[in-house]
């Protein structure tokens, strides 16, 4: 079997992504990072009422002629919360703060610094339109109006605006069940004592920690040992159980990389072997239900698999549409030695100088050096056919969002 384009990959992997299906009602502050199950409207204008967007005197400017200097009687007062009981006339006004009711009669509002008042008479002498620092009653959005779409993933700022138009729950779709696994005898928890030829485990944790960004509830695995049987028993059990199957280790060539005959054995494969480095043995296929990622070894790449395509492939699963990658132009401060065949995804770190985006990896590349990752905010996209890189030389970078769990999403205009 050759090796499969990365997009050709991703494309595959999202088809075998079945979102499920399960609804449940949550409290709204329990919504956020969920999945709206159904279009979100409004269930009243926002706001609710017209209200000064500045402090002032709420007057009626239509029909008025402020050439000149006009004066009016302050009848009343409207406070945030606490309306002027009072209508406003030709020759009237009410003084008002933001964010209060603009009373009965008024249609427009003069700025406190634009006039005087003394005894109870205001005098201005500046011009003054109708609407004029008024927020119109339904300004931010009218009852009915969709406040969020169906499969929307619900943001803090979202879950804000559901929150001014007072909504207390939210119908969402379930978390996506997702098991995490790591393989290999060579590896030791964080805390214990290392024996001969052990290293810490840190692929499981890093998956499981991105993870926390997603709509997920995690089934933590732990570390299965290089034995056939083992991995087999413990994958058969969470297939029955979960709805994604993530592991890592045990997907390449060797005699010991046992995940990659456990998935063929126990269920189908759908794909294995990527032309994509760091992150060539990529396992995909099922055990049951349940999708199985199997992710490299390398720490390296299994953090560059996990962003290219369980961030993605959960996503969907959870019934959103998977964000797509902003990519950005820049240009590389060092030349790229390149031999054509996979598409490179190196990390990288990326900033302006001289008015320009200009970027540069981050030391050796090799896929064990986490360290490259401690200070990227990029990847660096070498294309497959692609050879020497100069200096120079203009190439795409993917910048990380701030929480670094997912690709940075493009916002649709």
């Amino acid at each position: 079997m050759g090796l499969l384009d990365v997009d050709h990959a991703i494309d595959q992997l999202l088809a075998l992504a079945r979102p499920v299906a399960e609804v449940e009602t949550v409290p709204l502050s329990e919504a956020v990072g969920r999945v709206a199950a159904q279009r979100i409207v409004a269930p009243c204008d926002l706001p609710p009422f017209d209200c000064a967007a500045m402090d002032g005197y709420a007057i009626r400017a239509a029909g008025n002629n402020h050439s000149r200097s006009k004066r009016f009687r302050v009848v009343g007062e409207s406070l945030a919360g606490h309306p002027a009981r009072c209508a406003v006339s030709a020759s009237t006004a009410v003084r008002i703060f933001t964010g209060a009711a603009v009373p009965k009669g008024a249609d427009a509002v003069l700025l406190q610094e634009q006039c005087a008042e003394q005894r109870g008479v205001l005098t201005s002498t500046a011009p003054v339109r109708p609407a004029q620092h008024i927020r119109r009653r339904g300004h931010d959005i009218r009852s009915g109006g969709v406040l969020c779409p169906s499969g929307t993933r619900i943001s803090a700022y979202q879950a804000t605006w559901l929150a001014a138009c007072g909504i207390d729950s939210v119908r969402v779709k379930r978390l996506v069940r997702v098991a995490v696994a790591s393989t290999g005898d060579e590896l030791a928890p964080a805390g214990a004592v290392l024996k001969p030829g052990q290293i810490y485990e840190c692929n499981r944790f890093a998956v499981s920690t991105l993870l926390r960004e997603k709509a997920v509830d995690v089934l933590d695995l732990g570390c299965l040992p290089d034995d056939s049987d083992a991995i087999g028993a413990a994958l058969d059990d969470a297939a029955g159980r979960v709805d994604l199957i993530v592991t890592s280790g045990g997907v390449s060539v060797g005699d010991a990389d046992f995940v990659k005959r456990v998935i063929e054995k126990r269920g189908e494969m759908a794909f294995w072997r990527i032309a994509l480095k760091p992150g060539k043995p990529l396992a995909v296929g099922r055990i049951g239900d349940a999708l199985v990622i199997g992710l490299p070894g390398n720490p390296v790449s299994a953090i560059v698999t996990y962003l290219l395509f369980v961030a993605p492939a959960v996503d969907q699963l959870a019934g959103a549409a998977p964000a797509r990658a902003l990519v950005l132009r820049a240009k590389i401060q060092h030349s790229v030695p390149h031999t054509p065949g996979r598409r490179e995804y190196m990390r990288g770190a990326l900033r302006m100088e001289d008015g320009e985006l200009v970027v540069r990896a981050t030391g050796d590349q090799s896929s064990n050096r986490l360290s490259t990752f401690a200070d990227a905010n990029c990847l660096i996209v070498i294309d497959e056919d692609a050879t020497q890189i100069p200096t120079g030389s203009s190439v795409n970078a993917i910048p990380f969002s701030a929480d670094a769990a997912h690709l940075l999403d493009v916002v649709d205009s």
